[in-house]
């Protein structure tokens, strides 16, 4: 299958596919007319990939799954490496987030030192 279509079955862009090649995650043959050309098992793996993104990891992350992308994710049972790059990535996403919200308790702080009142919930959560 050609790129466009693994994107479209994939949920995908063309552009993010070629990144997950370069970064090592997927591969393809080339066609005559230099096409990529990939495999039909390669929709699981992309599946996958998009799996543990969307789940908050990084694609330097993606590499330690390697071995089982080619299957069901969501239904594997965890590899004791696996666990410690999720804990990793969740102290750092919990370490983010606790910035963000300093920094949104700061200003709304400041907006209403500013202006006497406390700002909305639709300006500040």
């Amino acid at each position: 299958m050609r790129i466009g279509e693994l994107a479209r079955a994939t949920g995908t862009t063309a552009r993010a596919l070629r990144h997950y090649e370069q970064a090592g995650l997927i591969c393809s043959e080339r066609a005559a007319n230099g096409y990529r050309i990939y495999d039909e098992r390669t929709v699981t793996r992309v599946r996958s990939i998009r799996y543990l993104l969307s789940a908050g990891l990084v694609l330097d992350d993606v590499r330690v799954f390697l071995p089982c992308l080619d299957g069901d994710m969501a239904a594997a049972p965890p590899s004791d490496r696996g666990l410690q790059v999720a804990l990793e990535r969740l102290a750092v996403l919990n370490e983010r987030i606790a910035t963000q919200t300093e920094a949104r308790d700061r200003l709304r702080a400041a907006l209403q030192e500013r202006t006497g009142t406390r700002p909305g919930p639709s300006l500040v959560a």
